[in-house]
């Protein structure tokens, strides 16, 4: 299959709404055409108009599944470059074994599994490093930054700990919606706990008081293990980012999808039930949205900072994304 390499779009576009699980993309044939970048942002309506006189809150970072505290660092520099003085949730990656007690309760094995003992190791992490931000904010509020489980992680922390120091919850590529109960070929990867979640913490909002940010990614287009013959757009669609700018490749015609686009889609059937869907190479796009929040989506974003490549393949917390989502945190 042929594809267009020479479609230019804005690395800062924005969707603040979440696409319907059925929506097709449709197919184009392009003749070769380059597009002048166009630029935008999400604008809040709580927005100062004298932004430059709000002193930045400080931000908690909270690392996602797998991932450690060293994996943020550049983030955190980054962040630091804007003003905003960050904390990140101390974190290895030895410690994600402590996971490992869950088997030994029976509700693992039901699918009813809580966050609570098992995650506790966790939230004592979180809470270490919001008692370090506090002592930078200086009485003023924080804003927590989840990166995937880090995300829905938070929200656990906000309900168990209180939030009435927290003005801003921003996640990335955070699994916030349980799978579809019953489906065949679809197991619960968390055992139940995306399910406590959503049952038990507080519904997102979008408020002066309290703000809900959640930002998704559009780096793959996931399909089936089987031929979808409805299908017109190449499922390996993909967006990277070249010279600064993001390019769009469109396949010209149909074509059985990549063996990568199966294997991304069966992760992404995982976590939403359905496999031929975008999201960032881990999680679909439309479980990274909540109801109630401001949901944000970004083409060509990749899921994890361990693997990214500030050229190619950009992650949440790459210099060139982070700069269109910021603004959430200096409002």
């Amino acid at each position: 299959m042929k594809m267009l390499k020479n479609m230019w779009i804005s690395s800062s576009f924005l969707r603040l709404s979440s696409h319907p699980l059925n929506k097709r993309m449709a197919s184009a044939i392009v003749s070769s055409l380059r597009l002048r970048p166009t630029f935008s942002s999400a604008t809040s309506p709580f927005s100062s108009s004298s932004a430059g006189d709000v002193k930045p809150r400080p931000a908690v970072i909270l690392p996602g599944l797998g991932n450690n505290s060293g994996d943020y660092k550049k983030l955190e520099v980054t962040l630091g470059e804007y003003g905003v003085p960050a904390v990140v949730a101390a974190v290895s990656r030895l410690d994600w074994f402590r996971n490992a007690a869950g088997l030994v309760d029976p509700a693992y094995w039901r699918g009813t599994l809580r966050p609570r003992p098992v995650l506790d190791w966790y939230l004592k992490r979180i809470d270490d490093a919001v008692r370090e931000a506090n002592e930078l904010a200086q009485g003023e509020r924080l804003s927590l930054i989840g990166h995937s489980a880090g995300g829905w992680l938070a929200r656990v922390y906000m309900e168990e700990y209180g939030n009435s120091h927290v003005s801003l919850l921003l996640t990335l590529g955070t699994p916030h919606l349980p799978p579809p109960r019953g489906q065949a070929g679809v197991v619960d990867q968390t055992r139940g706990l995306l399910y406590y979640v959503e049952e038990h913490c507080a519904k997102a909002v979008y408020t002066p008081e309290l703000r809900y940010v959640c930002i998704a990614g559009r780096y793959i287009r996931g399909a089936p293990l089987l031929d979808n013959a409805d299908a017109d757009v190449d499922s390996n669609v993909t967006v990277g980012i070249e010279g600064g700018e993001a390019i769009s490749e469109l396949a010209v015609t149909s074509a059985a999808p990549t063996l990568r686009a199966r294997f991304v889609g069966q992760g992404y059937k995982q976590v939403c039930g359905r496999a031929d869907v975008w999201g960032d190479g881990v999680v679909p796009e439309v479980s990274a949205h909540l109801q109630g929040a401001l949901n944000v989506s970004f083409d060509g974003v990749y899921h994890s900072p361990v693997g990214s490549d500030e050229e190619t393949r950009p992650w949440y917390g790459s210099p060139v994304i982070v700069k269109d989502w910021i603004h959430h945190l200096l409002e």
